[in-house]
């Protein structure tokens, strides 16, 4: 966001985009090998235990051999953007200027693609690093409609991710995500505003909110992830991507009677639309 080359100076550009100028010279410090292996067990953890916090996920770890602290898991769950899920109170408050809407799909009957879309992010390991994926997800075929790879957790790459949705398959009725940061941006809201398609936003750490969703990502991990080491980020790209394309056009789901993705939206379009 920052541009050095700018006639304007860096202080004032800090100050328009409401960061701190110390954080513009600010380089972060890799995360350590061991730190890497800590978060990919809790990586793991998660997705078997899903409603565990910070103090569980300590003593899964202590169980396994690995002295750490509450506090380091809860730093290291922050970074890779994941949480317990459970119902709670709403306690928390959105970050300034982010509106957080209502869930819309309480009892909804979902019968057609493109009713509901959804989306989310994930924590994907790698050999020597991390980075996070996106996907847009239509919610009535599984059919993962785009997805982005992207090193940090801007909104940029969410937004790319959805006007490709949008570009490729038109537009749902109704659009789903959590509420993190991402999905409350005025980046990526104004979009859906602009496509005058009405936001729907889970509880607060609840899980079955966009159950769709997790449930890919349990797929992603088990049948692609968990079984490679990527060397590098483009490495992750491409061989996400190939999966991904299996998991639409060749991978048969149970929950679609045995059909893939693609058969089960591409069916179900309107004749028009699918012609």
């Amino acid at each position: 966001m920052i541009d050095r080359t700018h006639t304007l100076p860096v202080k004032r550009q800090a100050k328009e985009l409401g960061i701190s100028r110390g954080s513009v010279y600010y380089l972060p410090r890799p995360v350590s090998s061991e730190d890497l292996a800590i978060m990919r067990r809790i990586d793991a953890l998660h997705l078997e235990f899903p409603f565990a916090g910070s103090r569980m996920m300590r003593d899964f770890l202590r169980q396994e051999g690995i002295t750490i602290g509450r506090c380091h898991v809860a730093s290291l769950m922050k970074k890779m953007a994941i949480e317990a899920v459970y119902r709670r109170p709403s306690t928390s408050k959105p970050a300034p200027g982010h509106k957080i809407y209502p869930y819309l799909l309480r009892k909804l009957a979902i019968v057609k693609p493109n009713q509901v879309w959804a989306t989310d992010i994930s924590y994907i390991p790698m050999a020597k690093g991390f980075v996070y994926l996106v996907a847009i997800v239509d919610w009535f075929s599984r059919k993962v409609l785009s997805h982005r790879i992207s090193i940090t957790l801007e909104a940029d790459f969410c937004v790319e991710a959805l006007e490709e949705a949008l570009a490729r398959y038109g537009k749902p009725e109704i659009f789903n995500t959590d509420q993190g940061s991402q999905f409350t941006s005025q980046a990526f809201t104004s979009v859906l505003m602009r496509e005058k398609i009405a936001i729907s936003m889970d509880g607060r750490g609840a899980w079955r909110d966009n159950v769709v969703v997790e449930r890919l990502w349990r797929s992603v991990k088990y049948e692609e992830v968990y079984l490679h080491a990527y060397a590098c980020v483009s490495e992750a790209r491409s061989s996400i991507g190939r999966y991904l394309g299996f998991y639409n056009a060749r991978r048969p789901h149970s929950s679609l009677g045995g059909r893939t993705p693609d058969q089960t939206y591409f069916d179900n379009l309107p004749q028009a639309v699918a012609a």
